[in-house]
């Protein structure tokens, strides 16, 4: 199954989703993003992945108990263990078919050996102009993530 780009995940948001507000909790919707960054990781490396990072998580319309859910998670970035997964959340009412967006992110996943340590993955070559922008963000996103990780650094200190 390795080199496999794309992954998409549906399945129907459950009463045990939701939060005090009677809609889906963000903790699910994150735990949604992580099973599919994984499977989508997983199958383009062909390996055991970790997830190193997940960032510019927005949550842009709530899900309902009911709705028809739709994870699709695709790669945009390969680094020598890690992969830049674009994550987009939709959900519908089944009855209706009308999909809306209801979170976005992206996922850093890290390809490793069963010591845990990196390994070396297949490099995705972008093909179509989408894909090469795809990539263009996915360069500018890890340059801004090191002027923060900077700043965060002087801000609180080293604390690893």
């Amino acid at each position: 199954m390795g080199n496999q780009r794309t992954l998409n995940l549906r399945f129907l948001a459950e009463p045990a989703d939701v939060n005090f507000g009677g809609k889906v909790h963000g903790g699910a919707v994150m735990k949604w993003i992580d099973l599919a960054g994984y499977a989508c990781a997983a199958g383009w490396s062909g390996r055991y992945c970790v997830t190193a990072y997940v960032g510019g998580i927005r949550f842009v319309s709530p899900i309902h108990v009911g709705n028809l859910v739709e994870v699709e998670a695709r790669v945009i970035y390969t680094g020598r263990s890690s992969m830049h997964i674009d994550i987009n959340v939709l959900a519908c009412d089944p009855k209706s078919g009308d999909r809306r967006q209801t979170t976005h992110c992206i996922l850093i996943m890290v390809a490793v050996d069963e010591s845990g340590h990196p390994v070396s993955i297949p490099e995705w070559v972008p093909e179509t102009e989408e894909d090469i922008q795809l990539k263009d963000t996915a360069i500018k996103l890890m340059d801004m993530r090191k002027q923060i990780s900077d700043e965060m650094a002087i801000l609180f200190g080293d604390r690893t």
